[in-house]
């Protein structure tokens, strides 16, 4: 650590991208790691034994829209009937925090996303700003 100030890690300082092209206007990212966890009792056993039987991985991105990949996935979908599956990648690199000093660029890469929410195709608003997309993926696995 340099100095008298401990310097937490700032999440404003990092980027994503989709299939390895930049999300331009990303604005948040998250990843969740979800475990399936199975519970079972045994007898003359008080309480209850729990273990990982599996897991789910859950992938958000906010963006500012400034391309049409989303529309690109859809008409890919319409045109060949695939899944469409997409490789996501965050890293975080706040060079000021503590943790950065012991780990550096720290980067979670999921595979075999598969959009499981809505995907937002038009909206006209006279309340509105600017659009604002919020995806939600599933992955099949997580790199870290």
């Amino acid at each position: 650590m340099n100095g008298e100030n401990r310097h937490a890690i700032s999440l404003r300082d990092g980027t994503v991208t989709v299939n390895k092209v930049p999300v331009l206007e990303a604005s948040k990212m998250t990843v969740r790691y979800k475990p399936e966890v199975g519970s079972y009792k045994s007898l003359r056993d008080k309480g209850t034994n729990r273990r990982w039987i599996g897991r789910d991985i859950e992938v958000v991105i906010e963006e500012y829209r400034s391309t049409s990949w989303l529309l690109d996935v859809i008409k890919e979908y319409e045109e060949n009937g695939r899944t469409p599956e997409l490789e996501v990648q965050g890293q975080r690199e706040d060079k000021d925090s503590d943790y950065y000093e012991v780990v550096g660029i720290e980067t979670v890469t999921c595979t075999g996303c598969v959009i499981t929410g809505d995907i937002p195709i038009f909206d006209l608003d006279t309340g509105g700003d600017f659009v604002k997309d919020t995806l939600t993926l599933g992955a099949k696995n997580m790199y870290a």
